[in-house]
């Protein structure tokens, strides 16, 4: 089980599956299998529970004890208002929990990565012929099966794609990876995104929309726009304190016209205050005690510092000619602030606010970053084609690194600073651990397309490059190749890549929802409900193999309205791949969403399908080849991806209510050796098509 244990736990931000699917795809279901033969039975309340080579395991349900381990899963309502409620209920948030110590010492067993998947019993138990058994969907959901998906996947995460049009792409590369890119979702926003930001618990999602004078809220378990809030003319940059009490919008106001940032209670979702700070873009960063915030106002060549608690401006600091970019570093208790135009660091103390030392480079600075330990300040220059690095603890320039053409982002994993450059297709990696030494660090480089940045357009301020800070894994977008690329360090080039349906990305995040171990031996992770009832809740470890089933009670909130529609959809496509100037027949069951029972007999049925991002919209009848299954015939005129939309009037469906579908044609296909591995496939989202 070592090679297992291995390729299990290397793609997750926390532990993901995907690449352990794409390396030992048959190696897993033997040993899902092998796993599954051990410990067939499931604990029900008050049964007699099985056997193993420890003795008989517990007799509560939420506990098992078994070859050496002992795990107990408890699943508790998270206090939203509430204190009084007792109950999990659907629609609200939980807290899943488990305790894995040994079985004799309870000793901690710690640096594990379980997997675990919830989803309601009853809905299994009507898919398909027969019912399936909670232990043995588990090879189901290590496959990446198309339409074999839990309703909560506490072992993954879901790629966010920030596009050029008002959207945001929700990628699933747990089975992008196994062969079928998922466009898991599109959230439709009311105007294009410019910046956002996700709170510490990975629950919702802010994002400007410049053009609208509002910041979006995503719930991030539903990939939904929860909530909108006006925060004033041309929002840009959005950024949380690190205690997430308040959002940060700075506002960028006409040429000439002073701008300002409006500070918004994250638990109200109300605008809470307006400070004007001066004019040009503004950038934002925040002390290290959330005592101060710090704004950047570009045209006036000033640094404006809030004081957090009074929500007032305390000062105003003159640093030169264009503060370009700005970082606070928790070891220096300092703030560094980039000028783009004399190529000038200030450095502020993070309690006095003067000004400490000054670090000389060159014309033409961009963005800064800081290491996650405090001590090193990185920030690229964009004309000399170089990132400098400070040392924060003598405040004195370190190394001068040569990397790709004009630098002009950076991010940061565990061990590298990834370096992407307007002017070429490669992405300078630059080994962390080799900042403190004397001699220049060496530098690396992968290929992230075979376009440059640059020939996409504008690029966004968003950051492009997702560097997981927990393990040696980024995603990159390539605007001008409209793909998003996952790399792997250590490997001479990205391990895959995600296609964006016709959409041009512009930058690139993770929703997490994977278990993180919060303390030694005890994994967690909070979830939302999706619906009442009872649900199975698979657990996989993998070292000593163990699969087991808890159970899991949600009850109905008797003021929320159903959570399930009028009715569901399976999609009978294979391979989702069409041909260009072919008529494709397009297949699928409606069914009941209680229990999946097919529902036949409806003659109003429809497909809304067009090419994207919105050409030849068409709308074209179905028809019931078999009981309860139907299909539309749909003309392929283009190459292309295609997203088809069902709708039945006579079930109040409209298009964009149930589940879509994503098609792409085999000239596409062909022509793109990325496309060739990964494809396209169903969405399973709920979004409104454009």
């Amino acid at each position: 089980m070592s090679k297992l244990t291995t390729n299990f736990s290397l793609l997750r931000p926390a532990a993901g599956l995907a690449l352990l699917v794409l390396l030992g795809g048959t190696q897993i279901h033997a040993a899902v299998g092998a796993s599954a033969g051990d410990s067939t039975s499931r604990l029900e309340a008050g049964a007699a529970s099985e056997t193993s080579d420890t003795g008989v395991a517990a007799m509560d349900k939420n506990v098992l004890t078994r070859k050496g381990v002992r795990v107990q899963f408890t699943a508790a309502p998270i206090d939203d208002g509430d204190p009084g409620q007792a109950a999990l209920r659907e629609g609200d948030y939980a807290d899943i929990r488990f305790q894995i110590t040994g079985a004799d010492d309870d000793t901690p067993v710690q640096g594990n990565s379980p997997g675990v998947w919830l989803d309601l019993a009853k809905a299994w138990s009507g898919r398909g012929t027969g019912s399936m058994a909670c232990k043995d969907r588990v090879a189901l959901y290590l496959q990446g099966t198309v339409g074999m998906r839990p309703m909560v996947d506490l072992n993954s995460y879901f790629i966010l794609v920030m596009n050029r049009s008002p959207s945001i792409s929700v990628i699933d590369p747990f089975v992008g990876i196994t062969g079928i890119t998922n466009l898991y979702a599109q959230i439709n926003l009311e105007r294009p995104p410019a910046d956002w930001v996700k709170t510490r618990d990975q629950r919702r999602l802010f994002v400007s929309m410049p053009l609208a004078g509002r910041v979006a809220v995503v719930d991030l378990l539903t990939f939904e726009v929860a909530d909108t809030v006006d925060v004033g003319a041309n929002p840009i940059r959005v950024a949380l304190q690190r205690d997430g009490r308040y959002l940060w919008v700075a506002s960028d106001a006409k040429r000439g016209e002073p701008g300002g940032v409006t500070v918004v209670d994250t638990d109200t979702l109300k605008a809470i205050a307006y400070i004007p700070t001066g004019r040009g873009h503004h950038e934002l960063a925040f002390s290290a005690d959330d005592g101060y915030a710090f704004v950047s106002n570009r045209d006036d060549g000033t640094v404006s510092v809030i004081d957090i608690r009074e929500l007032r401006m305390v000062k105003n600091i003159p640093l030169g000619q264009v503060p370009i970019s700005l970082a606070f570093s928790s070891l220096s208790q300092s703030l560094y602030v980039a000028d783009g135009q004399t190529g000038t660091v200030s450095v502020i103390g993070g309690e006095d606010h003067e000004l400490v030392a000054k670090v000389e480079t060159k014309p033409g600075l961009g963005p800064l970053r800081i290491t996650e330990d405090g001590r090193f300040a990185l920030v690229v220059n964009t004309a000399e084609d170089v990132v400098y690095v400070i040392d924060a603890a003598t405040n004195q320039l370190k190394h001068t690194i040569e990397v790709g053409d004009e630098p002009y982002q950076i991010s940061f994993s565990r061990d590298f600073a990834y370096v992407r450059g307007l002017a070429t297709e490669r992405v300078s990696m630059i080994y962390i651990p080799d900042l403190p030494r004397e001699r220049t660090p060496a530098v690396v480089s992968f290929p992230a397309g075979a376009k440059a940045p640059k020939l996409a357009g504008d690029v966004s301020i968003a950051d492009g490059m997702m560097a997981s800070g927990n393990e040696a894994a980024a995603l990159v977008v390539s605007p001008a190749d409209a793909t998003v690329y996952y790399y792997i360090e250590g490997m001479n080039a990205p391990m895959g890549a995600f296609r964006n349906y016709g959409q041009q990305p512009r930058a690139v995040t993770i929703a997490d929802r994977s278990l993180t171990e919060t303390e030694p031996g005890v994994y967690t992770a909070k979830v939302k409900l999706p619906a009442a009832g009872t649900f199975d809740v698979a657990f996989l470890l993998e070292t000593p193999e163990v699969l087991h089933c808890f159970s899991m009670a949600v009850a109905p909130d008797p003021d929320r309205a159903p959570v399930t529609g009028p009715i569901g959809v399976e999609y009978l496509e294979r391979k989702h791949i069409v041909k260009t100037r072919e008529t494709h027949r397009l297949r699928f069951r409606l069914t009941d969403p209680a229990d999946g029972d097919s529902q036949p007999n409806i003659k109003d049925v429809s497909v809304l399908y067009y090419r994207a991002p919105s050409y030849n919209r068409t709308v074209v009848a179905a028809v019931e080849t078999e009981p309860g299954i139907y299909e539309a015939a749909l003309p392929i005129p283009h190459a292309g991806a295609y997203y088809a939309y069902i709708g039945v009037p006579s079930r109040a469906v409209k298009y964009g209510d149930i589940a879509f579908i994503t098609l792409r044609t085999e000239r596409q296909r062909a022509s793109n050796v990325a496309a060739r591995a990964f494809g396209a496939a169903a969405g399973s989202g709920r979004v409104a098509p454009q």
